[in-house]
C-alpha cells in the first residue's frame, strides 16, 4: 500500500503571509515567518484556533491577546518551534504582553485586501520569545489552492493512493481544505509541528511505502523519515541548503509527482 503526506501552506495552497512587528508596528509580506523563528533565540510560532474572518476580526480591538485567548477559552496550538515547547510555558510568557488583538486584525485585514482566503490557510497566530517574555509578532496567512491539486489528489486516488494532510495551520481551515479537494477528515492532521509531522510519516510507514510532499524547514524531520521525500518549490520561496539535502527529489510544480515511480 502506498501513501502521500501533503504539507498545506506552500504546498497545496499558495500562500501569502503577513507579519506585524509590535515593536515597531511595521507590517510586511517579505519576510518568512519560519526564519525568524529560527534566527531567535527561545521564539516559537502559535497558531489560534478560531476563525480570523469571523471571529478575531471582530473582536475588541484594545484588549491584549492573552486576555482575548484566555476570556474566550480560545485553543492556542505550537506550529513551529527550533525546540519543543509546551503550551503552558507559552502562555505564561505572554500573560503579562500588552499586544493587543488590533496588531492580529492588522495582519488579517492586509492578507484580506490582497484577496487571499483567510479561512484555508493557517489563520492568524503570533511569535512569542519565551526568552523575553513577550509577543514579538502577529501574523495572518491566507491561501489559494494551486490549479494542478485537485487533478492531482483525483489522480493519486485513482492509482490507489491514499492522501494525508500534515500541516501546522488551524484545523478548521484544514477541514475545508480537505472538503475542497475530496480528502477524508481522518487523513488530516492538524497544528503539526516539525517533530509531529515525523511520528505521522513514521506511523504510516507501518501501513503503508510513504512519499511527503513538503516545501520549507518545518518538513525536514518528515522528509528524512519518509521513504520519498519530495521538496516542492512552487511556493517560489528561498530555503536553506538543509531543507534541500532532506528531499530525495526537488520539483517545480505539484503534478510532477505524479512522473515519481515509488
Amino acid at each position: 500500500m502506498k501513501a502521500v503526506v501533503f504539507d498545506n501552506s506552500g504546498t497545496l495552497i499558495e500562500r501569502y503571509r503577513v507579519l506585524k512587528d509590535i515593536q515597531t508596528g511595521v507590517i510586511c509580506d517579505y519576510i518568512s515567518s519560519l526564519d525568524l523563528v529560527d534566527n531567535g533565540f527561545q521564539r516559537a510560532l502559535a497558531v489560534l484556533q478560531t476563525d480570523p474572518a469571523k471571529c478575531i476580526i471582530n473582536a475588541k480591538p484594545h484588549q491584549t491577546i492573552y486576555n482575548f485567548v484566555n476570556r474566550n477559552k480560545i485553543d492556542i496550538t505550537i506550529s513551529y518551534s527550533t525546540n519543543e515547547i509546551k503550551k503552558e510555558e507559552l502562555l505564561d510568557a505572554i500573560k503579562d504582553d500588552e499586544a493587543q488583538v488590533k496588531d492580529i486584525q492588522d495582519t488579517i485585514q492586509a492578507v484580506m485586501d490582497k484577496k487571499y482566503n483567510v479561512q484555508i490557510c493557517s489563520g492568524s497566530g503570533i511569535i512569542v520569545s519565551l526568552d523575553k517574555k513577550m509577543i514579538e509578532f502577529t501574523i495572518s496567512s491566507g491561501g489559494r489552492v494551486f490549479p494542478e491539486v485537485p487533478q492531482v489528489v483525483k489522480e493519486l486516488q485513482e492509482r490507489g493512493v491514499d492522501i494525508f494532510i500534515a500541516s501546522g495551520d488551524r484545523k478548521g481551515s484544514l477541514k475545508k481544505l480537505a472538503e475542497f479537494i475530496g480528502i477524508p477528515n481522518e487523513n488530516v492532521f492538524d497544528t503539526a509541528d516539525a517533530w509531529k509531522k515525523m511520528e505521522i510519516v513514521k506511523g504510516l510507514k507501518r501501513s503503508y511505502e510513504v512519499m511527503m510532499v513538503g516545501n520549507s524547514v518545518n518538513d525536514i524531520f518528515a522528509l528524512k523519515e519518509a521513504d520519498i521525500g519530495v521538496l516542492t518549490q512552487q511556493q517560489k520561496e528561498n530555503n536553506p541548503a538543509k531543507v534541500y539535502n532532506a528531499a530525495d527529489i526537488v520539483v517545480d510544480n505539484i503534478n510532477e509527482i505524479l512522473d515519481i515511480k515509488f
